[in-house]
Protein backbone atom coordinates (compact mmCIF):
# COMPACT_ATOMS: atom_id res chain seq x y z
CA UNK A 1 0.00 0.00 0.00
CA UNK A 2 1.21 3.13 -0.99
CA UNK A 3 2.19 5.94 1.33
CA UNK A 4 0.74 8.92 2.84
CA UNK A 5 2.48 11.37 2.61
CA UNK A 6 1.13 14.75 2.92
CA UNK A 7 2.90 18.07 1.65
CA UNK A 8 1.86 22.00 3.28
CA UNK A 9 2.08 24.97 1.83
CA UNK A 10 4.13 27.13 3.39
CA UNK A 11 1.06 29.53 3.66
CA UNK A 12 -0.67 26.71 5.45
CA UNK A 13 2.10 26.58 8.58
CA UNK A 14 1.05 29.74 10.64
CA UNK A 15 -2.70 28.23 10.90
CA UNK A 16 -0.93 24.28 11.96
CA UNK A 17 0.71 25.93 14.84
CA UNK A 18 -1.88 26.81 16.46
CA UNK A 19 -3.60 24.58 19.44
CA UNK A 20 -5.99 22.21 18.32
CA UNK A 21 -9.07 21.07 20.81
CA UNK A 22 -9.01 17.10 20.29
CA UNK A 23 -12.80 15.74 20.89
CA UNK A 24 -14.31 12.28 21.26
CA UNK A 25 -18.05 10.79 21.79
CA UNK A 26 -19.64 12.36 25.03
CA UNK A 27 -20.61 8.57 25.16
CA UNK A 28 -17.38 7.64 26.20
CA UNK A 29 -16.45 7.47 29.64
CA UNK A 30 -13.05 8.07 29.26
CA UNK A 31 -9.96 10.57 29.70
CA UNK A 32 -9.65 13.29 26.38
CA UNK A 33 -7.36 14.64 25.53
CA UNK A 34 -6.82 18.59 26.64
CA UNK A 35 -6.44 22.07 24.59
CA UNK A 36 -3.04 22.44 25.14
CA UNK A 37 -2.03 25.77 27.26
CA UNK A 38 1.09 26.16 25.15
CA UNK A 39 1.66 26.54 21.46
CA UNK A 40 2.32 22.68 20.06
CA UNK A 41 2.48 21.49 16.65
CA UNK A 42 1.51 17.96 16.52
CA UNK A 43 4.10 16.05 18.49
CA UNK A 44 6.31 19.03 18.98
CA UNK A 45 6.42 21.27 21.98
CA UNK A 46 6.71 24.86 20.67
CA UNK A 47 6.77 27.32 24.14
CA UNK A 48 10.00 29.18 24.88
CA UNK A 49 10.39 27.34 27.60
CA UNK A 50 10.94 24.18 25.76
CA UNK A 51 12.76 25.50 22.29
CA UNK A 52 15.76 24.54 23.74
CA UNK A 53 14.95 20.73 24.07
CA UNK A 54 13.36 20.65 20.79
CA UNK A 55 15.17 17.87 18.98
CA UNK A 56 17.25 18.82 15.74
CA UNK A 57 18.03 16.69 12.47
CA UNK A 58 21.42 16.12 13.91
CA UNK A 59 19.41 13.99 16.71
CA UNK A 60 18.63 11.31 14.33
CA UNK A 61 21.73 11.38 12.30
CA UNK A 62 24.51 8.76 12.80
CA UNK A 63 25.19 5.27 11.27
CA UNK A 64 22.71 4.17 8.19
CA UNK A 65 20.47 1.87 8.27
CA UNK A 66 18.19 0.40 6.01
CA UNK A 67 14.58 1.47 5.94
CA UNK A 68 12.22 -0.97 7.18
CA UNK A 69 9.58 -2.07 4.07
CA UNK A 70 6.99 -4.03 2.72
CA UNK A 71 8.28 -7.56 3.02
CA UNK A 72 11.35 -7.44 5.16
CA UNK A 73 11.32 -8.58 8.36
CA UNK A 74 12.55 -5.58 10.91
CA UNK A 75 15.41 -5.51 13.28
CA UNK A 76 14.58 -7.01 16.66
CA UNK A 77 14.45 -5.15 19.74
CA UNK A 78 14.41 -5.08 23.55
CA UNK A 79 13.53 -2.05 25.51
CA UNK A 80 11.55 -1.13 28.81
CA UNK A 81 7.54 -0.63 28.81
CA UNK A 82 5.51 1.75 30.98
CA UNK A 83 6.44 -0.47 34.05
CA UNK A 84 10.01 -0.90 33.89
CA UNK A 85 9.63 -4.23 32.27
CA UNK A 86 11.60 -5.36 29.62
CA UNK A 87 9.34 -6.07 26.31
CA UNK A 88 11.17 -7.95 23.09
CA UNK A 89 9.46 -7.85 19.80
CA UNK A 90 10.08 -12.01 19.66
CA UNK A 91 7.26 -11.86 22.17
CA UNK A 92 4.99 -11.53 19.94
CA UNK A 93 5.84 -14.17 17.43
CA UNK A 94 3.26 -16.42 16.34
CA UNK A 95 0.55 -13.57 16.36
CA UNK A 96 -0.15 -10.36 14.55
CA UNK A 97 1.42 -7.08 16.42
CA UNK A 98 1.43 -3.19 15.48
CA UNK A 99 3.97 -1.17 16.02
CA UNK A 100 3.94 2.46 15.81
CA UNK A 101 6.63 5.04 16.51
CA UNK A 102 5.19 8.40 17.44
CA UNK A 103 6.63 11.38 18.25
CA UNK A 104 6.21 12.54 22.52
CA UNK A 105 3.93 11.39 25.06
CA UNK A 106 1.08 14.09 26.02
CA UNK A 107 1.51 16.34 22.68
CA UNK A 108 -1.87 17.09 20.91
CA UNK A 109 -1.11 14.34 17.84
CA UNK A 110 0.19 11.57 19.72
CA UNK A 111 -2.39 11.55 22.43
CA UNK A 112 -5.31 11.96 19.98
CA UNK A 113 -3.59 9.34 18.34
CA UNK A 114 -3.16 7.12 21.75
CA UNK A 115 -6.81 7.49 22.59
CA UNK A 116 -7.82 6.54 19.14
CA UNK A 117 -5.52 3.27 19.12
CA UNK A 118 -7.57 2.87 23.08
CA UNK A 119 -11.03 3.13 21.57
CA UNK A 120 -10.46 1.10 18.54
CA UNK A 121 -8.46 -1.85 21.49
CA UNK A 122 -11.30 -4.58 21.37
CA UNK A 123 -11.20 -4.03 17.48
CA UNK A 124 -7.25 -5.34 17.04
CA UNK A 125 -7.93 -7.61 19.96
CA UNK A 126 -10.86 -9.36 17.93
CA UNK A 127 -7.92 -9.56 15.03
CA UNK A 128 -5.70 -11.16 17.39
CA UNK A 129 -3.17 -8.15 17.34
CA UNK A 130 -1.21 -6.78 19.72
CA UNK A 131 -0.39 -3.00 19.87
CA UNK A 132 2.55 -1.47 20.77
CA UNK A 133 3.72 2.17 21.07
CA UNK A 134 7.38 3.60 20.68
CA UNK A 135 8.77 6.99 21.22
CA UNK A 136 11.86 8.66 22.96
CA UNK A 137 10.07 8.92 26.24
CA UNK A 138 11.28 8.04 29.62
CA UNK A 139 9.35 4.65 31.32
CA UNK A 140 8.31 6.97 33.77
CA UNK A 141 7.01 9.27 31.40
CA UNK A 142 5.20 6.31 29.40
CA UNK A 143 3.15 4.80 32.82
CA UNK A 144 2.25 8.97 33.63
CA UNK A 145 0.85 9.12 30.28
CA UNK A 146 -0.56 5.46 29.98
CA UNK A 147 -2.06 5.97 33.26
CA UNK A 148 -4.01 9.42 32.21
CA UNK A 149 -5.70 8.01 29.42
CA UNK A 150 -6.43 5.04 30.31
CA UNK A 151 -4.18 3.05 27.48
CA UNK A 152 -5.08 -0.93 27.86
CA UNK A 153 -1.33 -1.73 25.14
CA UNK A 154 1.96 -1.59 26.10
CA UNK A 155 4.46 1.85 25.43
CA UNK A 156 7.71 0.90 24.71
CA UNK A 157 10.77 3.72 25.68
CA UNK A 158 13.30 4.24 23.21
CA UNK A 159 15.13 6.55 24.86
CA UNK A 160 18.03 8.16 22.29
CA UNK A 161 15.72 6.77 19.41
CA UNK A 162 18.08 3.60 18.57
CA UNK A 163 15.31 1.50 17.33
CA UNK A 164 14.04 4.67 15.32
CA UNK A 165 17.33 4.56 13.66
CA UNK A 166 17.77 1.15 13.38
CA UNK A 167 14.07 0.36 11.44
CA UNK A 168 14.51 3.97 9.51
CA UNK A 169 12.04 5.62 10.65
CA UNK A 170 11.43 9.20 8.35
CA UNK A 171 11.67 12.43 10.46
CA UNK A 172 9.63 15.59 9.27
CA UNK A 173 10.66 18.92 8.58
CA UNK A 174 13.91 18.14 7.64
CA UNK A 175 14.22 15.83 10.76
CA UNK A 176 13.45 18.43 13.35
CA UNK A 177 10.31 16.44 14.19
CA UNK A 178 10.67 12.92 14.65
CA UNK A 179 8.21 10.57 12.12
CA UNK A 180 5.25 9.14 13.05
CA UNK A 181 4.93 5.53 11.16
CA UNK A 182 3.36 2.58 12.14
CA UNK A 183 4.44 -0.86 11.28
CA UNK A 184 1.97 -3.82 10.55
CA UNK A 185 3.55 -7.47 11.33
CA UNK A 186 1.81 -10.42 10.42
CA UNK A 187 2.04 -13.82 12.92
CA UNK A 188 5.16 -14.38 10.80
CA UNK A 189 7.25 -11.50 11.34
CA UNK A 190 6.73 -10.35 7.78
CA UNK A 191 5.95 -6.55 7.66
CA UNK A 192 2.56 -6.22 5.84
CA UNK A 193 1.76 -2.57 5.95
CA UNK A 194 4.35 0.71 6.49
CA UNK A 195 2.01 3.78 7.03
CA UNK A 196 3.47 7.13 7.37
CA UNK A 197 0.66 10.39 8.45
CA UNK A 198 2.09 12.93 10.71
CA UNK A 199 -0.74 15.22 10.36
CA UNK A 200 -3.69 12.78 10.73
CA UNK A 201 -2.92 10.44 13.24
CA UNK A 202 -6.01 8.76 13.49
CA UNK A 203 -6.17 7.46 9.84
CA UNK A 204 -3.08 4.90 11.44
CA UNK A 205 -5.73 2.94 13.18
CA UNK A 206 -7.86 2.78 9.97
CA UNK A 207 -5.16 1.65 7.90
CA UNK A 208 -4.05 -1.41 10.29
CA UNK A 209 -7.65 -2.39 11.06
CA UNK A 210 -8.00 -2.42 7.47
CA UNK A 211 -5.06 -4.82 6.90
CA UNK A 212 -5.32 -7.04 9.88
CA UNK A 213 -8.95 -8.07 7.99
CA UNK A 214 -7.12 -9.18 5.23
CA UNK A 215 -4.00 -11.04 6.97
Amino acid sequence: MAKASPTLPNHSLPTLLHAHTLSYPSSQNLPLPPTPLNSQFFGLKLSHSSLSSIPSSSSFKGAIFAKVSKGSKPPPFTLKDQDGKTVSLSKFKGKPVVVYFYPADETPGCTKQACAFRDSYEKFKKAGAEVVGISGDDPSSHKAFSKKYKLPFTLLSDEGNKVRKEWGVPGDFFGALPGRETYVIDKSGVVQLVYNNQFQPEKHIDETLKLLKSL
